[in-house]
């Protein structure tokens, strides 16, 4: 890596991924001559850990912007929208976290495993997938290099620190009620008790539409990461489960060519960041649990799907805070330096 040092800032850093974007800018030992962690009024001055030390919150500002290089933004569409280009304009790069810029034309989509290039043609601001899309796409684009891809058919099972600290609360207040036997108080983040439940419903439905938002960013995402047309027929349904860290996935992926199991798994054996475990007569396969604090996808339960020609079904777990999203952004901030595109 570069030996320059660059100042980095950090949005949203008293936030779920914001302080995981921090733990790993620490850990990666990222080429920082400080770190600069950005919040909201209420929390100007609050401590947050950096490595082994803590550094103070700053309110961003007209003032307090000047001099970043690389921002790390993931505090918000709406405060990402109203900030990321004044920190552009005040000379920083943005990696961005947030849902707002994804599918702008102009902004590059990055996954670090899958589409490094594209981070290159930046005009100031890099999106950074939905966690859903990024767990999903370590393991969907060596297939879809190897077979093509002609149709995916994706069902998540998120935990709730997508949603952030509150969400996390909420279960675990609501985990508790249930088994001390005491009545299960009012969900406030969910629209039903998240405890004990399976809830068919990530993020909102607007108006005249049977997909979530959530479902339609997986989908709409998945084609501009691998530059794929409607030919490539794409459907995903979202379902929130009582886990803390650690979003799983069925996959029903259709080639164009045929792709056998043990190739599929000689091919994502060989893939960067992912990790094969698929031996479930030993109940061998990837779990929430198993992919907690690891920046690796794991893959497993790879078979044919006996009523679809040139169809697999695949399982797979990722870490929602970390390659889903701290990391990866991490991840292609080190491709700015690596590769001189600030």
């Amino acid at each position: 890596m570069n030996d320059s040092s660059y100042r980095v800032g950090v949005l949203g850093a008293t936030g779920a991924v914001g302080s995981t974007i921090l733990e790993i800018l620490a850990e990666r030992k990222f080429p920082a001559s400080e770190v600069v962690p950005f919040a909201s009024e209420r929390s100007a001055g609050k401590n947050v850990a950096f490595g082994d030390r803590e550094i103070s919150c700053v309110v961003p500002g007209d003032d307090t912007i000047q001099g970043i290089d690389i921002l790390i933004s993931s505090a918000g569409g709406s405060i990402s929208a109203e900030w990321a280009p004044k920190f552009v304009e005040a000379g920083a790069v943005v990696v961005d976290n947030t849902s707002y810029w994804r599918m702008h034309e102009d902004v590059p989509l990055v996954v670090a495993e899958v589409n490094p290039e594209a981070a290159e043609k930046h005009k100031g601001i890099i999106a950074n997938p939905n966690c859903t899309t990024m767990v999903m796409m370590l393991v969907v684009a060596p297939i879809h290099r190897e077979a093509g891809l002609e149709r995916l058919i994706l069902s998540s099972y998120q935990a709730v620190s997508g949603t952030g600290q509150k969400a996390i609360e909420e279960l675990t207040r609501q985990a508790g009620e249930v088994l001390a036997d005491d009545p299960v108080s009012d969900p406030a983040v969910y629209p039903h008790q998240i405890a004990f439940n399976v809830i068919p419903q990530v993020e909102t439905f607007k108006d005249g539409d049977d997909y979530t938002t959530e479902e339609r960013k997986v989908m709409a995402e998945t084609r501009k990461i691998l530059g794929l047309g409607e030919e490539v027929k794409i459907s995903a349904t979202c379902a929130r489960v009582p886990v803390f860290t650690g979003h799983s996935e069925s996959l029903n992926i259709e080639t164009r060519e045929d792709l056998s199991p043990d190739r599929a798994r000689e091919i994502l054996a060989e893939a960067e960041n992912v990790i094969v475990v698929d031996n479930p007569a030993a109940g061998e396969y990837p779990t929430a649990l198993d992919a907690a604090g690891r920046d690796e996808t794991l893959v497993g339960r790879i078979r044919r799907d006996p009523g679809q020609a040139r169809t697999l079904n695949l399982w797979l777990a990722g870490d929602n805070l970390r390659k889903g999203a701290a990391t990866n952004a991490v991840q292609v901030a080190e491709l700015l330096v690596e590769n001189d595109w600030i």
